[in-house]
């Protein structure tokens, strides 16, 4: 089914229900499941410039032979490029080879010190993340050189991650804001069901993508006795299920795999029933878990 299901975003474009993740996918293997994603039909590939590997993420579409027009890619502008976004998105343009992206996002709503004692993770001397000062600068800024980019015809859509509901009044408060974010694509399984921000965004026209959805490489929720019970009886696995789960929500989903035979499992979502839908998401009733929170020294996500 993942073949023809999609979601409409604000723009108008639509944005495929189930795409390739490839967060902590290892430069040397990202290639080849990139290669393998796109052989099973898999029309969206996620990448970000500070995985490391939009270089390989970029010769694997480009060896695919698979035109670029034929799929939807997204990657995101990383905390030390926030005060330069242009030139991150030329960045990423450069590592991947490609012209356009389909989607831009702002990787996290924080600004981090571009000049720095690293390029990505700039500290303080004394361990913390050296963020730029809020009255200096914050994402309301960022958001607003994003808006730019759509007049360069190098970004079809731009969107933002890990974006809470207190930090989008924010965002949508300032009046530099003149596009509603296309997309939030957030952590998003069944300990972490976001079921306030899921209400938030589809009033707000603001599709939901959910990254993790099958609760990251330390969650055992494969393993949860619902969800083996519900993959079970539809013939399916736990994968499966979960995908499915989070796309019969209405967000998309882009499960992380470097295992050819996993991709390719992963690509065979289905239609679950009410009652499936809300046993699984019953699970987080009983077990909330976040399981991607870096101590960035400041609040993101402030549902917690």
């Amino acid at each position: 089914m993942a073949t023809g299901r999609t979601f409409k975003l604000n723009t108008g474009a639509e944005i495929p229900a189930l795409g390739l993740g490839t967060w902590q996918s290892p430069e040397d293997q990202v290639h080849s499941a990139v290669l393998t994603a796109l052989k099973c039909g898999y029309k969206l590939i996620d990448t970000a410039f500070v995985y490391g590997n939009e270089v390989a993420v970029g010769q694997g579409i480009k060896d695919s032979g698979v035109a670029r027009e034929s799929f939807f890619l997204t990657t995101k502008l990383w905390s030390t490029y926030h005060t330069r976004v242009a030139e991150g998105l030329e960045a990423s343009l450069k590592n991947l080879g490609v012209d356009y992206l389909d989607l831009f996002l702002v990787h996290w709503p924080v600004c981090m010190n571009a000049l720095g004692d690293d390029p990505l993770f700039p500290r303080r001397e004394d361990g913390t993340r050296d963020l730029v000062p809020e009255d200096q600068w914050d994402f309301t800024k960022t958001w607003a050189e994003m808006q730019k980019l759509l007049d360069t015809g190098k970004v079809r859509a731009i969107g933002v991650s890990n974006m809470s509901i207190a930090n989008f009044e924010k965002l949508l408060a300032a009046p530099t804001t003149t596009v509603i974010p296309a997309v939030n694509q957030v952590e998003l399984h069944p300990y972490l069901p976001q079921e306030k921000l899921l209400a938030y965004c589809e009033a707000k026209g603001i599709h939901v993508t959910a990254y993790s959805p099958l609760g990251s490489t330390s969650a055992p929720l494969q393993e949860d006795p619902i969800i083996q019970e519900i993959a079970k009886k539809a013939g399916k696995t736990p994968a499966q299920v979960l995908i499915s789960w989070a796309i019969t929500r209405g967000t998309s989903a882009i499960p992380k795999s470097v295992t050819p035979t996993r991709i390719e499992s992963n690509f065979h979502d289905f239609v679950l029933s009410d009652s499936d839908v809300a046993a699984i998401t019953a699970i987080g009733k009983t077990t909330h878990k976040r399981m991607v929170s870096p101590a960035w020294g400041v609040t993101i996500f402030h549902e917690d």
